[in-house]
């Protein structure tokens, strides 16, 4: 019979529900009888002693919360009778020792990817057209049409179609029939063949920086799409600049240099100021581009041991439900590709707060903690300096489904990460070298977070999801894993795999990390798209640190 609550350590003084309870049920855990002083929705908590003002709640063995209101036992938790509250952390007292899952079953196994000079090796394979500064926005967008047009590139006309159909029966006055005429899912097709069969695509990156900010956040940009044209995922790159910004080219070419001095990639630069004008340096920027894709799709796909892989790690929409299905599940698919000494990238450090001496004990290095800790102090120093705190991280839908203190939700976010030794510590937008967990300091939001990961080499993202989040990445497939059944029925055009199972009780959360893993070869192969893919979700956003001056 499947449990109704389940308690995440012997240590908590909670119980989570499983499933919708009601005032003055009766439930049992571990041979224990609680009587319920309140309806306790799924995804919620209530208390299993009383608790009076100050007693400390905890929960996954950890602190994350404080009462601020005598709580019965049996008592539904809730944003007025809890806040936030946090265990001091301090430095690694003693080595981290790890006992490996066996991967014996995927020692020998390979993905097919894209063999880079580098060593580095591509789950896909893209052209990079980015500006250096928001001015050459509208120069990347006429360069986005006029390629994907006359390419093949093109995302299937679907919202187009509908339009053309309503703006039709408006013409005719047949204003009536509006509402009969939905959008019909069927595939889009292309105006024209694709020319270039191997290569995925071109990618046209847009954003808001490069100048007018703080030079950090230039230097920063510079550093992030260095990592974007170093990514495996990515075969070449043109870039436009306007030539008086922040962010210089000879900056971008050191980023570079610093991730790869050998670098050989097709790198085609255009800098307005000096071309002359704009539509000499649009033409040239064509015909370079057009030579390289030529290039680009010389490349085939070629075995490569999981090793050469490197797995971002994100939540977003998270519910009560990610700390126990989804997060853990991928938690262990990390733990496998650590084993097998591929690299995995666990980010979002404001959903580390209250967890960060598990991760501090977890350190390769006492040096490796050492960088946390100033990476999370200092953090926490530029949020309280604008006036906020890791305490207001949680949204409305994550309180609303049962997260409601920022140290609750990170000790769940933190699953995500396994159990592994942390191998490394990366400051934004430092790219991902060392085999094993990487910690990567960036916030939680989601396009933000997504978009350093890949910045530092993920060349696949597992994201979970509780509450539905269509995000995807230019250049790397994003695999949207929920947390329950319900979700991924109702959302089934952006849910890539179900770990609700394990909510059910089918599955273990062992069983479904292996399954995730032989998930991810599969995207990684290029023989499954993921669903942000097919709804082509490209969403960039670089974090922006400083100020706008």
């Amino acid at each position: 019979m499947r449990s109704r609550v389940v308690q995440l350590d012997s240590r908590d003084n909670v119980l989570v529900a499983l499933t919708d309870l009601k005032r003055a049920e009766s439930v049992e855990w571990a041979g224990r009888q609680h009587v319920l002083k309140s309806d306790v929705p799924a995804k919620h908590k209530f208390a299993t002693t009383d608790l009076a003002p100050g007693d400390h709640v905890v929960m996954y063995g950890v602190l994350v919360g404080q009462a601020v209101k005598p709580i019965a036992a049996g008592e539904l938790l809730t944003l007025s009778n809890i806040r936030h509250q946090a265990a001091s952390f301090h430095q690694q007292s003693e080595p981290f020792r790890w006992s490996s899952p066996d991967v014996s079953q995927w020692s020998r196994k390979t993905f097919a990817g894209y063999q880079r000079s580098d060593g580095q090796v591509g789950t896909r394979n893209y052209w990079l057209v980015v500006p250096l500064v928001f001015c050459e926005n509208k120069n990347i967008q006429v360069l986005k049409q006029a390629f994907e047009e006359e390419l093949g590139f093109a995302a299937p006309q679907l919202y187009r179609r509908q339009v053309a159909e309503l703006a039709k029966l408006y013409r005719e006055d047949k204003l009536t029939e509006l509402g009969q005429h939905g959008i019909v899912e069927q595939p889009g097709i292309s105006p024209h063949q694709r020319l270039f069969e191997n290569v995925d695509g071109i990618r046209f990156l847009l954003h808001e920086g490069g100048c007018g900010g703080t030079r950090e956040d230039s230097n920063n940009l510079c550093g992030l799409l260095a990592g974007y044209i170093h990514h495996p995922n990515v075969a070449g790159a043109t870039v436009l600049s306007l030539g008086c910004q922040h962010a210089q080219i000879e900056i971008l070419q050191s980023e570079i240099r610093k991730r790869n001095p050998r670098f050989d990639k097709p790198l085609f630069i255009f800098e307005q100021q000096k071309s002359g004008s704009e539509s000499a340096m649009m033409t040239d920027a064509i015909r370079q581009t057009f030579l390289g894709l030529a290039e680009a799709n010389k490349a085939q796909r070629a075995t490569a041991p999981l090793s050469k892989l490197c797995v971002g790690l994100k939540c977003g929409g998270s519910d009560g439900f990610s700390g126990i299905s989804a997060n853990p599940a991928i938690g262990h698919t990390s733990d496998l590709l650590s084993a097998l000494g591929a690299r995995t990238i666990l980010s979002e450090f404001p959903e580390l707060c209250g967890v960060e001496q598990e991760l501090i004990n977890r350190g390769r290095s006492k040096e490796v903690g050492d960088r946390f800790m100033k990476l999370m102090t200092d953090y926490a120093a530029r949020a309280a300096a604008v006036r906020s705190a890791f305490e207001m991280n949680p949204s409305p839908g994550n309180m609303r489904d049962g997260l409601l203190t920022d140290a609750m939700k990170s000790a769940g976010a933190a699953k995500k990460g396994g159990k592994s030794p942390v191998a490394a510590v990366l400051d934004y937008p430092e790219y991902s070298t060392e085999p094993g967990l990487n910690l990567q300091c960036t916030p939680g939001n989601d396009v933000e977070c997504v978009t350093a990961q890949v910045g530092a080499g993920a060349s696949v993202v597992l994201f979970t999801t509780g509450l539905g989040t269509p995000t995807g990445n230019p250049v790397a497939p994003v695999v949207k894993l929920s947390t329950n059944s319900r979700l991924a029925q109702r959302m089934h055009d952006i849910i890539d795999v179900d770990t609700g199972a394990i909510i059910e009780g089918a599955q273990t959360i062992d069983q479904m990390g292996e399954t995730i893993l032989d998930f991810v070869v599969n995207v990684a192969s290029g023989e499954i798209q993921t669903k942000a893919e097919m709804k082509t979700q490209e969403d960039f956003i670089p974090w922006k640190r400083g100020v706008s001056l």
